[in-house]
């Protein structure tokens, strides 16, 4: 009898060992294959999860089982987790569990339009680009920050962001306006008020000159020839506004590589040959070296710019209009050559 116990508790320590060891393993053997991130929608369920999961773990099974005992079935929050190579069941679930999602790095320049721009952050977070479009409009939000539909582009400050995959299209739009609001600092205004210009002023003179130039170097000298003439009632005469005037009229994917003197008659208040001042809005988004390029211009007596034929990408500035005609047919003839007639 004696040693039919002892059989008997040896079966049932063996028995025990080899339970024990098998939740060991569920809850504690390494089951992430990689180091990735993995997007658990907005209202997902746990099936969804389990898919989601499924491609970086070696032990399917376990995961849910463990997932289950720890009750994270009944309650998945939604969002971007970095996920670890090595990592075991109960980490995994524990940081699914806890909500503490990772954010993402969100970058937007450049985007001439709101629905390029939000075409552009929808590229990067769980929201649609309509539902960011209706929120960068809604009409109460334009009412109580004191602005009109044009002007919201220049609440985007071009730079690197970090924010919550899933956040609302509400909190993003809200998020920006503080950051645009941290951009004018007290330094920033008191330049702008130094040139008589707000904010908004200064946006838009930027973003012609974001347009006008693609180097940084120049930027602050093409400033300083829009503020010259600025300064001096003239028209600004610049080409990119004549662009942004031709590509409302005909669609945006209008492309024009040459304005012809044709176009310069286009009754629009972009027009800016036949209106003095700056245009009603931005006609692209300045990024911050075009922004600070108007507000730290470089200061001269130059009133004319004209692409150049000997340094391409850069320009031909000129202070009479003598000087700029000569550098202009220099560039009909360079541009008649390349065979571009729009």
């Amino acid at each position: 009898m004696k040693k039919k116990i002892a059989i008997l508790l040896s079966l049932v320590l063996i028995i025990g060992v080899f339970y024990g060891y098998t939740l060991y393993t569920r809850i504690y053997s390494t089951n992430v294959t990689e180091n990735t991130a993995i997007f658990i929608p907005t209202k997902a369920n746990f099936d969804q999860v389990i898919e989601i999961v499924k491609p970086h773990i070696k032990d399917v099974n376990g995961f849910i089982w463990v997932a289950k005992k720890k009750k994270y079935h009944q309650s998945v929050k939604s969002g971007k987790f970095d996920i670890k190579q090595g990592m075991n069941n109960n980490s995994l679930v524990n940081l699914l569990r806890s909500g503490k999602q990772s954010t993402v790095n969100l970058t937007f320049n450049n985007q001439d339009s709101l629905e390029k721009l939000s075409g552009r952050l929808a590229e990067q977070l769980e929201i649609d680009s309509l539902t960011i479009l209706t929120a960068l409009t809604d009409r109460t939000f334009l009412a109580e920050n004191n602005l009109a539909p044009q002007d919201v582009l220049g609440i985007f400050i071009p730079n690197s962001y970090q924010v919550y995959w899933n956040t609302s299209a509400e909190k993003l739009r809200d998020r920006m306006l503080r950051e645009y609001k941290k951009f004018w600092n007290e330094e920033r205004m008191a330049k702008a008020k130094a040139l008589n210009m707000t904010p908004h002023e200064v946006s838009t003179l930027a973003s012609i000159v974001q347009k006008e130039t693609s180097k940084v170097s120049e930027r602050p000298i093409v400033a300083g020839l829009y503020l010259n003439r600025l300064r001096d009632g003239w028209a600004l005469q610049a080409d990119p506004t004549i662009i942004f005037a031709l590509k409302q009229k005909n669609g945006q994917d209008f492309n024009v590589k040459r304005v012809l003197t044709a176009d310069l008659t286009i009754d629009s208040p972009y027009n800016t040959y036949k209106n003095t001042g700056l245009p009603p809005s931005l006609i692209s988004m300045p990024d911050i070296s075009s922004i600070d390029a108007v507000l730290n211009p470089k200061k001269h007596d130059y009133y004319y710019m004209c692409a150049s034929v000997t340094n391409i990408g850069a320009h031909e500035f000129a202070r009479t209009l003598a000087q700029h005609n000569v550098n202009a047919a220099k560039y009909q003839r360079w541009i008649s050559k390349q065979g571009i007639n729009r």
